[in-house]
């Protein structure tokens, strides 16, 4: 009896945060149909070297430049290679970048912003660090850091990394802020709790529900510099077949065979628009005061 009554209060304790989140994905479907499209993307990009219908850096000269919907789905560039395979074997560089950096940039973002936040002194050097790069924006920032380095996958997610960690220091540093404040960290504080436990036990689960939604608008920021940087040549590698690098590749040929860039950059703009339809979904359920408001 003991065992149902508490499985019984655990349900209901736990009932109103799904309910809340059922009910904010049923008034916005916009989020089940950006969640249904990302699915597929990371679908087509793991399932490439089954998708793919040819080598996408194979080359033949007697195929330049076909027309698609032929025998060549998204037809061929000017060197012969296929469009339709180069796409989607570019899902899975602009998804790993995207999620690479996400995760990334979260965690340190984190890290630094519960230090910076809750310890006074530290705040003071580190945010001051923290304004200078975002005083640069980030796609200059990405590019100087990529200037310094070779063209690598590995660089591109380091640049944009380091572009987009003073933006989550300043949301979890103004989260810990005013939770620092609050009666259960100050009694946690009174009762002796070091700021190491403070900041893991009491102060970093009400950080989560921000950094989610943060880190879907991250995500779809990181695919758009890394197509701006592979466009300008500071990105990927030539080898590497990316979105930005195909858009890249034809953008002098873009009043005979405007398809080489449209379809990538299609691709690309339903990928992004599809994670931002996730965020705004994520916010809606996760922040109550929305939830009350609505």
């Amino acid at each position: 009896m003991a065992a149902a009554a508490a499985s019984i209060s655990a349900a209901r304790s736990a009932s109103p945060t799904v309910a809340r989140f059922k009910d904010a994905l049923r008034r916005h479907p916009t989020a089940i149909f950006g969640a249904v499209v990302l699915l597929a993307m990371i679908a087509i990009a793991l399932a490439a070297p089954w998708l793919g219908t040819v080598d996408p850096q194979a080359m033949s000269p007697v195929r330049r430049l076909r027309d698609p919907w032929g025998e060549y789905w998204f037809g061929t560039d000017m060197l012969g290679r296929d469009v339709y395979s180069r796409v989607i074997y570019g899902a899975r560089v602009s998804l790993t970048v995207g999620i690479a950096v996400a995760i990334l940039s979260t965690l340190v973002g984190l890290a630094i912003g519960l230090v910076t936040g809750f310890v006074r002194w530290a705040d003071a050097i580190v945010m001051r660090v923290m304004d200078g790069l975002m005083s640069i924006p980030s796609v200059l920032l990405a590019i100087a850091l990529m200037a310094l380095t070779r063209a690598s996958l590995e660089n591109v997610v380091f640049a944009i990394t380091v572009s987009e960690i003073p933006r989550v220091v300043r949301l979890v540093r103004s989260l810990v802020l005013g939770l620092r404040e609050q009666p259960f960290v100050e009694a946690a504080t009174a009762a002796g709790t070091g700021v190491a436990r403070t900041l893991v036990r009491h102060i970093l689960p009400n950080t989560v529900a921000p950094l989610l939604v943060q880190g879907t608008y991250i995500f779809a920021s990181a695919m758009i510099t890394e197509a701006i940087l592979s466009f300008i040549g500071a990105g990927t590698p030539l080898n590497i077949p990316s979105w930005g690098n195909i858009m890249a590749e034809a953008r002098s040929l873009f009043q005979l065979k405007p398809w080489l860039i449209l379809i990538p950059g299609a691709f690309l703009s339903l990928t992004v628009l599809a994670v931002n339809l996730l965020g705004d979904g994520l916010r809606d359920a996760l922040d109550p005061r929305l939830a009350r408001r609505m």
